[in-house]
């Protein structure tokens, strides 16, 4: 797979994606630590570049911050909410290479979502899998073609790596049905 080119349009798409998702589980990391705000920051910055706004030095550093909270987080669930939100400023940068771990910057933030809410119903693996099936009905199709440009990810030993895997195969078999529809 050659790589590709990726419009400010394309990023608009897939960082409003990811920020839609990270602004849902925002709450979680805030009842975990009202007083850090570096999650919120980098959804605002995500939401400022999908606004209209260039790409600038504020969506990657506030990445980066957003990302050493997800360290700082006293649990998994909010270390997943600050991990999502830094992953919807970090978007803006998605780069064209056609690799698969570039599909973790589209997809992290839905995926962490899923999770979170399996780990806050005490683990549940079926509350996981309903949660992706609502993500699939709330992903926009120019998201899936965004996606489609990227080789599918390989399933791993964590729940989050196989939910990624997961999410990606029902994404791609959607738009397989659409194209066949069509």
């Amino acid at each position: 797979m050659a790589d590709f080119e990726l419009t400010d349009d394309d990023l608009r798409v897939v960082v409003g994606y990811a920020t839609q998702w990270a602004a849902e589980v925002l709450p979680v990391f805030e009842r975990a630590q009202p007083d850090d705000d570096r999650p919120r920051a980098a959804i605002e910055a995500a939401r400022e570049f999908t606004g209209g706004a260039r790409r600038s030095a504020r969506q990657r550093s506030s990445a980066f911050a957003a990302h050493r909270a997800a360290k700082d987080a006293p649990s998994e669930v909010a270390r997943l909410a600050a991990q999502a939100a830094g992953d919807a400023a970090a978007a803006c940068y998605l780069h064209p290479i056609a690799r698969a771990h570039q599909v973790g910057h589209i997809l992290r933030a839905p995926t962490n979502r899923a999770l979170i809410a399996e780990l806050e119903s005490g683990g549940d693996p079926e509350v996981g899998n309903e949660m992706l099936e609502a993500v699939c009905r709330r992903t926009p199709s120019e998201l899936v073609d965004v996606l489609c440009r990227y080789p599918e990810p390989r399933g791993g030993a964590s729940r989050s790596t196989r939910l990624m895997a997961d999410l990606d195969r029902r994404l791609r078999a959607s738009r397989r049905r659409t194209d066949l529809d069509a």
